[in-house]
């Protein structure tokens, strides 16, 4: 079976299925076929797009070996310039954010209540796609 866009002569566009193409003219020439919308039976094949499957060899559009690579220059940026103070995340979070203690960045470990509760309270913070080199090895 294939599946045809058609119009018909008002260009309402309706899809119809037919064994092949010559049935579909066939049928168009008995004036088998009539549009849904208005029953006209002056209907031609209206264009479409081919329905092309993917192959399967494709690669995928992300290049995971480049994202690994940027993640990891991430993970050596963050581990470079931010002080890992550990479970005290959301504690030295609301220091820091209150001016409790000089302001410097920060990373470390927090469940979702304390995540959450630093998001209420106001503190701009963003979980880190990676575990820490710190947690890891510990």
């Amino acid at each position: 079976m294939i599946v045809f866009d058609l119009a018909c002569s008002h260009d309402h566009v309706f899809e119809a299925w037919f064994g092949s193409t010559d049935d579909f003219e066939a049928q168009a020439a008995r004036g088998l076929v009539a549009c849904p919308i208005c029953e006209d039976s002056h209907v031609r094949k209206a264009a479409m797009a081919p329905a092309v499957p993917a192959k399967g060899n494709r690669k995928s559009p992300v290049d995971a070996k480049a994202a690994l690579a940027a993640l990891a220059h991430m993970q050596a940026e963050v581990e470079a310039n931010a002080e890992y103070v550990g479970t005290d995340f959301a504690e030295t979070a609301r220091a820091v954010h209150f001016g409790d203690t000089p302001k410097r960045a920060i990373y470390g470990e927090a469940s979702l209540v304390e995540a959450a509760a630093l998001v209420e309270d106001g503190i701009d913070i963003a979980p880190l796609p990676f575990a820490t080199r710190r947690a890891r090895d510990s």
